[in-house]
């Protein structure tokens, strides 16, 4: 038995450089029926994956057609089963792993709604300005600010204006899609 067997106490052990955690963006093309959404749901569910953050919206009317984009974490290998468990439903016509393809745009949409008084409203709408977040509310108590951009930048935005008085936050979830011209088919 190694050092390492000894420690644990057991002869089986995980190696931790290959059980990273990583965050990947899937794009999945689906039938726009009923009852899918519930089912990829349900896939995560059922095996006890998360989605951090999820989209849809049918994208081909006349082919009633919508395209999911799933922000998810796992390991590598439970990357891969999700992908592979996506490719193999009924009603899915392709899966693509954006981050493993590489090059791709993500988006994400935010309505940030700050308490406003005093020297902090200055600054949040300062902020507000360096981020190029648009004002589309504002009253004497509070401003709702518009953004869009990567998902870190607008976690960057909330971390700022939660000392100035962060109140609610909505997010639409990422959008995503490769760069250059290859399509993504059905």
């Amino acid at each position: 038995m190694n050092a390492h067997q000894q420690a644990t106490g057991s002869a089986y052990f995980i190696d931790t450089k290959k059980q990273e955690i990583v965050t990947h963006t899937l794009a999945v093309i689906a039938e726009n029926q009923p009852g899918v959404l519930a089912r990829i749901i349900g896939l995560f569910a059922g095996r006890g994956y998360n989605i951090d953050s999820l989209t849809v919206s049918e994208t081909e009317h006349q082919k009633h057609v919508s395209r999911f984009t799933i922000v998810t974490t796992g390991t590598a290998a439970v990357i891969t089963q999700i992908k592979a468990q996506l490719d193999r439903m009924v009603l899915v016509h392709s899966v693509a792993d954006l981050t493993a393809e590489g090059n791709f745009l993500a988006r994400e949409l935010a309505l940030v709604k700050v308490k406003s008084e005093g020297d902090k409203r200055i600054e949040a709408l300062r902020l507000g300005d360096a981020f190029r977040a648009r004002v589309v509310d504002a009253s004497t108590e509070s401003f709702v600010f518009e953004l869009t951009g990567k998902p870190d930048k607008i976690d960057q935005f909330i971390a700022l204006m939660m000392p100035l008085g962060l109140l609610e936050v909505s997010r639409t979830g990422v959008a995503a899609i490769t760069r250059g011209s290859g399509v993504m088919n059905a």
